[in-house]
C-alpha cells in the first residue's frame, strides 16, 4: 500500500494519499516512510507546525539516509516559507511612512526560570541559536536589543509578546521631542516649587510646577575622564584616559508637559535660591547634593518610582555609537572629547519617560 501512497503523491492526488495513509498509520505507526509521507501531507495541507514536528522526529529516530535527506529538505522548504512570509510581513509593516522612522526594541527582565522556556521561543523568532538567545535575555535590567525601522521592530516585538517575552518598542523621535531643562536652582515660592533653569538653547527662564506632576525620578552617575601620565610595563611614560570622578544626575519627569527637569551636582548653584544645604562644616559638594536629594525626595509623592539602573543599562549600550549619535545628550558637562555616556543617560531617562506615559495613557 505504501507504493500506492507514493504514486498518489507523484500524481498530486493528495486526497487519495490521505485515505491510503490513514490505515497505514494504525498498522505501521513506527514505519519512517509512513511518518515521512504523513509529514508531507501536513506540509501540503498547510499544517506546517505538525509537519515540522514529524520531520524533526524523523531526524532523531532513523538512520535511513534517503529519509534523512527528504526530512531535511522538508524542513528547508518550511523554513523558506517562513522566511518569505516574514519578509512580506515586515515589508507590509513599514509601508506607512511613520513606520519607517528609527526606533529601538527593548527587552524587559525575566527570571532565570522563565528563561528556560523563553530562550527557544526567542531564538526561533529572532533566528539565533538557543544558547545565544538565553544570553541575550536580561535577568534584572532593561536591554536595548535592536535598533531599526519602527515598523519592523513592532513586528518582532508583537511576536515576542505573544510568546510571553516581555518587551516594548518606541521611536527615537519620541525621546528627541522631550524638552529637557537644566535646573540651576530652586527659588523661593509661596505656593508651588519653582526652578530657575535653561532650555536646550541655553536660554534662561523659570518653571513653576506642582510636586504631583512628577511621575518619575531618574538618577545616575556619569564618569568624568581625564588624561593622565602613567608608566607602562616597559618603564616608559604613556598617556591614558582614566575615570577621575563622577557627576551625579537627577531627572524629574513632569506629567503632561513632555518635559524633564535635569539637576546635576556640578551645575546646581547651591549658593542661590532655597537654603537647603547642610551646616558649614559639612559644606562639601557631596553633602550639599545629598541634602538636595533628601529635600527633593521628601517632597515627591510616595508613589513616584526612582529609576537607578542607569550604570548597568549604559554598559550594554555604549558600543551602539550609530544609534547614540541620534540622541541629543542635553548634558553640559565639560568634555575634552565626546563620549557616549551622556547620550546614553538621556536615552535611558527618555525611555523611562515614554514608557511611563504609555502606561498611564
Amino acid at each position: 500500500m505504501l507504493k500506492e501512497v507514493i504514486a498518489a503523491f507523484e500524481r498530486k492526488d493528495y486526497q487519495t494519499a490521505a485515505k491510503l495513509l490513514k490505515p497505514l498509520l494504525k498498522e505501521s505507526p513506527e514505519n519512517p516512510w509512513v511518518q515521512f509521507y504523513f509529514a508531507r501531507l501536513h506540509e501540503i495541507s498547510g499544517k506546517r507546525q505538525e509537519a515540522e514536528k514529524v520531520y524533526r522526529q524523523l531526524l532523531q529516530i532513523t538512520t535511513h539516509q534517503n529519509i534523512l535527506s527528504q526530512a531535511r529538505q522538508g524542513l528547508q522548504r518550511l523554513e523558506n516559507i517562513k522566511q518569505e512570509e516574514r519578509q512580506k510581513a515586515i515589508a507590509k509593516a513599514i509601508t506607512q511612512p511613520s513606520n519607517n522612522e528609527a526606533g529601538i526594541l527593548v527587552l524587559e527582565p525575566i527570571s532565570n526560570e522563565q528563561k528556560t522556556l523563553a530562550a527557544p521561543k526567542f531564538a526561533q523568532i529572532m533566528q539565533i541559536d538557543p544558547y545565544t538567545a538565553r544570553l541575550m535575555l536580561p535577568s534584572r535590567y532593561w536591554k536595548v536589543y535592536r535598533t531599526g525601522k519602527i515598523g519592523e521592530l513592532q513586528f518582532y516585538g508583537a511576536q515576542l509578546q505573544q510568546a510571553g517575552i516581555p518587551c516594548f518598542w518606541l521611536k527615537i523621535a519620541q525621546i528627541k521631542q522631550i524638552q529637557v531643562y537644566q535646573v540651576k536652582y530652586f527659588s523661593e515660592s509661596p505656593s508651588k516649587p519653582t526652578v530657575v533653569c535653561q532650555n536646550s538653547e541655553n536660554q534662561p527662564g523659570s518653571i513653576n510646577f506642582d510636586w504631583s506632576e512628577v511621575m518619575a525620578r531618574v538618577v545616575g552617575l556619569l564618569p568624568i575622564f581625564e588624561q593622565v601620565v602613567d608608566i607602562n610595563v616597559r618603564g616608559k611614560l604613556e598617556r591614558k584616559t582614566q575615570t577621575q570622578d563622577y557627576a551625579q544626575f537627577c531627572d524629574l519627569h513632569l506629567r503632561g508637559r513632555n518635559s524633564i527637569l535635569r539637576i546635576y551636582d556640578k551645575g546646581y548653584k547651591f549658593q542661590q535660591g532655597l537654603k537647603i544645604t547642610p551646616q558649614a562644616n559639612q559644606n562639601t559638594i557631596r553633602n550639599k547634593w545629598n541634602a538636595l536629594m533628601t529635600w527633593v525626595g521628601h517632597h515627591l509623592p510616595q508613589e513616584v518610582k526612582t529609576w537607578s539602573d542607569f550604570q548597568t543599562f549604559g554598559d550594554t549600550i555604549l558600543d551602539q555609537t550609530e544609534m547614540l549619535n541620534q540622541i541629543p545628550s542635553h548634558i553640559q558637562l565639560f568634555r575634552r572629547e565626546k563620549n557616549n555616556w551622556d547620550s546614553a543617560f538621556n536615552l535611558y531617562s527618555g525611555i523611562v519617560f515614554v514608557k511611563n506615559v504609555a502606561n498611564k495613557s
